[in-house]
C-alpha cells in the first residue's frame, strides 16, 4: 500500500511515485535537473527554484529557490524573473528591497508576461519602490490587461471610473469592467452592475 503518492511537475521536472518507496528514483531525477541546471538549462532551473519553494521532497529553502530562480531569469525563463521580484518583494531568502523587485517585475513584463505588467502597474500605483505615477500605473495595467491579466482590466476600469491616472469616463469603466467579467474575474462584473444602476 502506497502510504504517500508523490506527484511533482514543475517547469518540465516530473516524478510521480510513492516517495517512501521511489525515493531513490526521486533523487535520480531530482540530481538530472540539478546537472541540468548547471549546464544552462533554464527550465530545468526554475523547477529546482519550485522545488525549494514549496520545500517538495526537501527541506524548504527560500536562498536555495532564490539562486535557482535568479539563475533560469538570467538565462532568459521569463517567469522565473517575476518569481525573482516576489522574493524581493517579500523578503524571502533575500533582504525585502521594492526596487529589486520593480526592476525583476519590469524585466518580466518586457519579456511579454502580463502578470508582470500588473506587478509594475501595482508599484507605480502605491509608490513601492518607485515614486507614485497613476499615468504609468494606467499604461502598465493597460499592458497588462491587453496581455490577457483580467485583474488588470479591472483596474483599469476602476482607474477610469475615478478619474486616476485617466480622465474620468463612465463609459470606458463600464467597457472594462465587462471585459473583466467576460475573462471570469467576478468583482469585474459585480463592479459593472455597481456602476451600471
Amino acid at each position: 500500500m502506497r502510504n504517500l503518492l508523490l506527484l511533482v511537475c514543475l517547469s518540465g521536472f516530473c516524478f510521480a511515485g510513492d516517495i517512501s518507496t521511489d525515493r531513490e528514483t526521486f533523487e535520480k531525477a531530482f540530481e538530472q535537473r540539478k546537472k541540468d541546471c548547471d549546464s544552462g538549462n533554464v527550465t530545468s532551473c526554475d523547477a529546482l527554484g519550485w522545488v525549494y519553494y514549496k520545500g517538495i521532497a526537501v527541506k524548504q529553502d527560500y536562498l536555495k529557490a532564490f539562486r535557482y530562480f535568479e539563475k533560469a531569469c538570467e538565462g532568459g525563463e521569463i517567469m522565473s524573473c517575476t518569481w525573482v521580484g516576489f522574493r524581493y518583494y517579500n523578503g524571502e531568502g533575500v533582504r525585502q528591497d521594492y526596487s529589486k523587485a520593480l526592476e525583476y517585475f519590469t524585466k518580466g513584463c518586457d519579456g511579454g508576461y502580463a502578470t508582470s505588467c500588473s506587478y509594475v502597474g501595482s508599484a507605480y500605483y502605491s509608490g513601492e519602490g518607485v515614486k507614485k505615477d497613476y499615468f504609468k500605473a494606467f499604461e502598465y495595467y493597460k499592458k497588462a490587461c491587453d496581455g490577457g491579466d483580467a485583474w488588470s482590466c479591472g483596474v483599469i476600469g476602476y482607474l477610469y471610473e475615478y478619474g486616476e491616472g485617466v480622465k474620468k469616463d463612465t463609459n470606458k469603466a463600464l467597457e472594462f469592467y465587462s471585459k473583466t467579467c467576460e475573462m471570469k474575474e467576478q468583482l469585474g462584473c459585480e463592479s459593472y452592475e455597481r456602476l451600471k444602476k
